[in-house]
């Protein structure tokens, strides 16, 4: 089967490519996951988002896909570009009184809850980090052996003027790391730019495995190289992850990878842009950030969460207001009635317009994911005269990549107790034409939560 060219930027490149599977008609990916020292912020469910609609787009279009995104458990430091600073998993075990193992445990399990909320699909794979150490430490001993890595009082450094391509993900050169660094350089690496692949145990370390450097842990980054290539081997098609992740993470498993194989392990690089909050990036650090759950508990369905990052283009950065989840929270809801409304119609021939419509969306998703094309898409084909019955079903397909659950529609909603007694006797009040007393009843159920629109059909009624 001919399968449809899709082109997808990559970082690398700075250009949109078309994508060439290693193995015809299956596209292999790795996606940085989440490091389960806290519950992840709805930020980081953008930068998630990324190869959900990565893999759905590929399969709409016919291919078939295997994704790979770790659980970061063993932790990583507070300033990862200087490899300073105190273990996160650590601070919030000490925090919160639980061992490192049952942090990990309890924020994992959190994680793929909130990602469900957001009909995140699960990865094939979910490999723990703290599982694949062995793996790491042949990775660290043959950087050692090729002259790329260095030990010094039980840690292992990475040896950045080894590599001579370090710096081609991110356009940062030594030199330009050498001017940006702040503070004291750290006297036992060659080059402030050095990285950490194995760090020296220090006192009441909980997490700690032997090594032939001595007792230790790892450092972040060679876990992702180590776990990208035990599972997907030495090549691979897509790497994805936040624009925070392009320096230093990406960069050194470049570094790391590419060292230890002699050849280009990833074809594709793709990052996703930030989520902002009045100007400022989203993130952990900064306290400025939300939970999904705690976006539902203000009334909002999550998925008007997915439906406002489906406006933007993944590679640019999204402003987050209360007013414009509010604004994705009434269009999603209105989309599913409407879907609901054209299935529950009379279903005519198919037109030859499906056809064309379906085309155009195939052509915006292979366009390097391009949702907001799509999603204009959709506002046109519910304005159009299209018949209803296809005008659904269209939708139907295409939410197999939006992934907002337009069916849901249909279902009956659950009322507080007493709404339907009030509807019941709006209903009579209508009948009978005494509208103060209908609009009294109106008031009454809007107060409980629940809405009602007066149209030729009779009653209709949401949430």
């Amino acid at each position: 089967m001919n399968l449809p060219s899709v082109r997808l930027y990559d970082t690398l490149a700075r250009r949109k490519e078309p994508l060439h599977p290693l193995e015809q008609g299956v596209v292999r990916i790795y996606s940085c996951g989440p490091t389960v020292y806290r519950y992840a912020h709805v930020g980081n469910l953008r930068t998630f988002m990324l190869p959900d609609l990565l893999r759905r787009s590929l399969e709409y279009l016919g291919y078939r896909t295997e994704q790979v995104m770790n659980i970061t458990d063993v932790g990583h430091l507070t300033d990862d570009t200087f490899d300073r600073g105190e273990d996160k998993m650590l601070v919030s075990a000490r925090l919160e009184k639980k061992s490192p193992e049952e942090i990990a445990a309890a924020y994992t399990e959190a994680f793929l809850d909130d990602i469900g909320l957001v009909n995140i699909r699960p990865a094939a794979h979910y490999p723990r980090a703290s599982d694949y150490v062995p793996r790491m430490l042949e990775l660290i001993e043959a950087l050692i052996q090729g002259g790329h890595a260095y030990v010094v009082d039980g840690t292992v450094y990475y040896d950045i003027a080894s590599f001579p391509a370090y710096g081609k993900l991110s356009r940062n050169t030594p030199g330009k790391l050498m001017a940006g660094h702040r503070g004291e350089p750290d006297p036992r690496k060659r080059h402030p730019g050095d990285f950490t692949l194995w760090k020296a145990a220090g006192e009441n370390r909980l997490q700690v495995w032997d090594s032939p450097w001595g007792p230790g842990f790892p450092g972040w980054h060679i876990e992702c190289s180590a776990m990208s290539m035990a599972i997907l081997g030495d090549r691979f098609d897509i790497h994805t992850g936040g624009a925070d992740n392009v320096f230093p993470h990406h960069e050194a498993e470049i570094a790391q990878s590419e060292a230890v194989t002699g050849h280009r392990v990833v074809s594709v690089w793709m990052h996703g842009g930030l989520l902002m909050l009045s100007g400022s990036r989203m993130a952990k650090s900064a306290g400025n950030f939300f939970r999904v759950t705690e976006l539902r508990e203000q009334g909002f369905d999550p998925l008007a969460f997915r439906y406002l990052a489906l406006q933007a283009k993944y590679r640019a950065p999204l402003n987050f207001s209360s007013e414009g989840l509010a604004g994705a929270d009434r269009a999603v809801r209105q989309l599913r009635e409407r879907v609901a409304d054209w299935v529950r119609g009379e279903r005519g021939a198919d037109t030859p317009d499906r056809e064309e419509w379906d085309s155009r969306f195939r052509a915006a998703i292979a366009d390097d994911l391009d949702t907001p094309r799509a999603m204009a898409l959709v506002a046109e084909l519910v304005r159009s005269g299209v018949e209803p019955a296809t005008k659904a079903g269209l939708l139907t397909a295409w939410d197999r990549v939006l992934g907002l659950d337009l069916h849901r529609g249909g279902k009956e909603l659950s009322l507080p107790d007493g709404a339907s007694a009030l509807l019941a006797e709006r209903e009579q009040a209508r009948e009978a034409k005494d509208f103060e007393r209908s609009d009294q009843l109106r008031d009454q159920l809007a107060a409980m939560g629940v809405a009602v629109l007066d149209t030729a059909e009779g009653q209709r009624i949401k949430r």
